[in-house]
């Protein structure tokens, strides 16, 4: 097959649907099929070149950033010629887009108009929901033919705005087991950040902001160093992000000075830390949190945690509960409650054959059920699919 992929943001610019796209497409190539991704430019990235053996095309015309302060209206003739020169190149047996049900009607909207142009399968894969009418819009009257949910947590809030039950797919994500499986004495990521020495590591590894739970964190520590001296949170702060709306620094200058009030900077290590780097400070850590805030469509930093046999605690927000398990591979707390959040990680990190049984009840979970392989073939054969289908 020949599949043409779109979104918004590709590495250096980070987060989980970019993560998701680095381990997704190569593994597409590795089992002998044809990729290509448009995304938005980044600093100092190349406007053309391969990732894994997928094709890589950027322009500035899919860089929210840029098209944020800019403005979106009277861009259809660049947004067409930019598709056409993509399409042209890839020549798709089918189109995957990646939260196009929302940002820009324009973009949506010529994508439908090409793919029938083309006669092929246009696929959505719905990382997230919204609550306002262009996400109401873009979901409904967009002729997706199938859409791709990450979690039942997302089907079921598709379906509930008035998308057919049977036009949504589930598909977790997934990662790469072996990624994980690194050095247990991680001298070189020690080396490098030297804080973390000798310290009860507690990892947030999601993206600084309110809406990841990043201020109960910082509240949660605050309680147990009391009890755990040695304690230090690990908070990664991102310098390459879809910032929408720009809140991104708002939210860290909000944080930092919460680190400031509760006197708590010998307690937290705020750095950026590259995609290469985040196996070894997962295995560095004793438990990883994720509190987030808003309703968390899947998580794949829990994934992430799990792969590298290290526990974590979650809030029961959208899809998250439907990997973690209640003391089976983690814990499970209420939105904003940062007191059980504490008191769950003072718990892990006390007990030594606790943390042990659920980091390896975690890997094993999946290994079983959350690798890219798994992931891939997933993908596949919905692709076969639907090409199927529309040929006959």
């Amino acid at each position: 097959m020949r599949i043409a992929h779109l979104h918004w943001g590709f590495p250096p610019i980070i987060g989980g649907v970019e993560t998701h796209l680095t381990i997704l497409l190569p593994e597409l190539v590795k089992q002998g099929h044809a990729v290509g991704l448009l995304t938005g430019t980044s600093d100092n990235s190349k406007s053309r070149y391969k990732f894994g053996g997928a094709d890589i095309f950027r322009s500035p015309l899919f860089d929210l950033n840029w098209l944020y302060k800019r403005g979106i209206d009277a861009l259809e003739k660049e947004i067409s010629a930019t598709y056409e020169e993509f399409f042209g190149c890839v020549k798709p047996d089918i189109i995957h887009a990646h939260n196009m049900h929302y940002f820009s009607a324009s973009h949506a909207c010529l994508l439908d108009s090409i793919a029938k142009k083309l006669n092929v399968p246009l696929v959505l894969t719905a990382h997230n929901v919204w609550d306002d009418l262009q996400f109401l819009k873009l979901t409904t009257n967009i002729d997706w033919t199938h859409i791709i949910a990450v979690s039942h947590y997302i089907k079921k809030e598709m379906t509930g705005i008035g998308v057919p039950e049977h036009k949504v797919t589930v598909i977790h994500h997934g990662v790469d087991v072996k990624k994980f499986n690194v050095d247990p004495n991680q001298k070189d990521i020690l080396k490098k950040h030297p804080k973390l020495k000798n310290r009860k590591i507690v990892f947030h590894p999601a993206r600084m902001g309110l809406a990841k739970g990043c201020d109960v964190s910082i509240k949660a520590i605050n309680l147990v160093k009391e009890r755990i001296p040695d304690v230090i949170l690990v908070l990664a702060g991102t310098k390459n992000i879809i910032d929408w709306g720009v809140t991104q620094q708002k939210d860290i200058a909000y944080l930092v000075d919460l680190i400031k009030i509760f006197g708590l900077e010998d307690y937290t290590y705020v750095n950026y830390f590259d995609l290469d780097e985040m196996p070894a400070l997962y295995n560095c850590s004793q438990a990883c949190i994720y509190p987030s805030s808003s309703q968390e469509p899947f998580g794949l930093t829990m994934l992430e945690s799990m792969a590298s046999a290290k526990p974590i605690v979650v809030t029961n927000a959208g899809g998250m509960p439907e990997v973690v398990q209640e003391d089976i591979n983690g814990y499970i707390v209420k939105i904003k409650d940062f007191d059980s959040l504490a008191t769950r990680v003072a718990q892990i990190l006390s007990d030594t054959v606790l943390r042990n049984r659920l980091g390896r009840t975690g890997k094993q979970i999946v290994s079983t059920h959350f690798t890219k392989e798994i992931m891939a073939n997933s993908h596949l054969r919905l692709y076969e699919d639907l090409i199927s289908k529309k040929r006959s």
